[in-house]
C-alpha cells in the first residue's frame, strides 16, 4: 500500500481554475505533479499489468467520488515520471477502483490489485 499524505485538487476545483485562467489550471497540474513525485520518492517499481485501488480518505462527504478520483490522473502521471510504472496506458494499468473512507485527515492510499 502506498500512502500519499496530501489533499488533492478535485475535478470541480480544477475546472473552475481552467475557466478563470488557463495558466492557473496549468499551475495546479504542475504543483500536484511535483508534490506527488516528492511523496512517491523511494517507492519501488510495480510489476505490470496490474490494477490499482485508490482509497480516498476524506474529512467530509461534500464531493462526489468521481470528483475526488480525478486526482488519480496526477498520481498516475507522477508514478510514470518516478518510474514506478512504465506507462499508465491499458497495457500496464488494467483496472482502477475508487473507494471513499471517512477519516479525520485527508490522504490517499494506493493498493496494487
Amino acid at each position: 500500500m502506498i500512502r500519499l499524505d496530501h489533499k488533492y485538487t478535485t475535478l470541480n476545483e480544477y475546472v473552475n481554475a481552467e475557466r478563470s485562467n488557463r495558466y492557473k489550471a496549468a499551475k495546479i497540474k504542475r504543483e500536484e505533479g511535483y508534490i506527488t513525485k516528492l511523496l512517491l520518492r523511494g517507492v519501488k517499481p510495480i510489476k505490470t499489468p496490474c490494477g490499482l485501488r485508490f482509497h480516498w480518505h476524506r474529512t467530509h462527504k461534500r464531493h462526489d467520488l468521481d470528483n475526488i478520483g480525478f486526482a488519480s490522473k496526477f498520481i498516475l502521471d507522477a508514478m510514470v515520471d518516478n518510474k514506478i510504472i512504465p506507462n499508465d496506458n491499458l497495457n500496464h494499468i488494467t483496472r482502477i477502483e475508487h473507494v471513499y473512507i471517512k477519516d479525520n485527515k485527508e490522504f490517499v492510499e494506493i493498493e496494487v490489485i
